[in-house]
């Protein structure tokens, strides 16, 4: 699922990357309750580790916070050139992500079961209506 930066707690930690390392991006899963520090999860060692114990950290991005979901209600999303050779494309809204900011994100799903967020989309079609 290639999605928007979106999370819990509204945080992304950036990372440059090391000699071994690569460059990556990290949810922040919560603070420190002692330092206020954030927190992500370090998978060698199974916990949350403060992002400033990495040598790479960067600093910390905003990303949404998904507060709702609702259903697609038969819109469609469409893309003038997305589909096979550059062809228009029409995939259906399966939910409306509804974001603390007060923003929806369309979420489709394609004839495989794909899901993707519909961000760059040419147009959203309502129910019932046709593409003019």
């Amino acid at each position: 699922m290639q999605l928007r930066y979106f999370n819990q707690t509204g945080w992304t930690a950036i990372f440059n990357g090391t000699k071994t390392e690569i460059g990556r991006m990290m949810r922040v899963e919560g603070w420190d309750p002692a330092t206020g520090t954030a927190l992500v999860v370090d998978p060698q060692r199974g916990a949350l580790r403060q992002v400033t114990d990495y040598v790479d950290f960067s600093h910390l991005e905003r990303a949404d916070q998904v507060v709702a979901a609702i259903p697609g209600g038969g819109w469609r999303a469409h893309w003038t050139d997305e589909g096979p050779g550059g062809s228009p494309l029409t995939e259906q809204v399966l939910a409306w992500l509804i974001t603390s900011q007060g923003r929806a994100t369309a979420i489709t799903v394609d004839a495989q079961g794909h899901v993707e967020d519909a961000d760059s989309a040419d147009a959203f079609i309502p129910p019932g209506e046709e593409l003019q």
